[in-house]
């Protein structure tokens, strides 16, 4: 008897567990299917959100990749130009010695005693003027042109027959380039 009794008990276990999971799947299944429904809305927005973020973060990098770049071209374009006008500050404060060298010349005495002094003096100042020439140095040609404020300074105006209006008439202090920036004006007088 108590193996009939075991058997039932075991077939009763036996048809509740297969009873019991039927019903629980099913109710398992709805709610999951709920769960994957709401889930589903929340999913859609919750990855358009990290879209969108994806999104933003890559402009982001693009946008400091675009800054850094730039960055490294004015830096590189900064160094060029520091190179090519390192001897500017140079050759400026040597322009008043050039400056007085062609005084000098001018008002030469010609006496036969000091030829040779004079003669030295101007081997010097070919020299120093060849050394500027070789960095860049040029003087500006500025008698019979138009006058152009970026590269004269007119300090008088002047009547004259000889040039129209606005021409330079005359050279007071000579203007320089240094290759192609101006590093002096000329001072001039400006026809009227």
């Amino acid at each position: 008897m108590k193996k009939e009794q075991v058997q039932d008990a075991n077939e009763f276990k036996d048809d509740l567990i297969n009873e019991e999971p039927e019903a629980d799947v099913a109710s398992e299944t709805d709610s999951f299917t709920e769960e994957v429904s709401e889930g589903a809305s929340d999913t859609g927005t919750e990855v358009k959100r990290l879209q969108d973020l994806a999104d933003e973060y890559q402009g982001r990098a693009l946008r400091a990749q675009a800054d850094f770049d730039n960055f490294r071209r004015r830096t590189q374009k900064e160094k060029e130009e520091l190179a090519q006008y390192a001897t500017s500050k140079l050759v400026t404060e040597l322009l008043p010695v050039l400056d007085n060298f062609e005084r000098a010349l001018v008002t030469t005495p010609s006496s036969p005693e000091s030829e040779a002094f004079v003669k030295g003096v101007n081997m010097i100042f070919r020299q120093l003027d060849g050394v500027l020439k070789s960095e860049g140095l040029t003087a500006m040609e500025t008698v019979g042109q138009p006058f152009n404020p970026e590269y004269h300074q007119a300090i008088m105006q002047v009547e004259s027959e000889e040039y129209e209006e606005g021409i330079v008439t005359e050279e007071v202090q000579k203007g320089y380039l240094l290759k192609d920036k101006v590093l002096r004006p000329a001072m001039v007088k400006v026809s009227m």
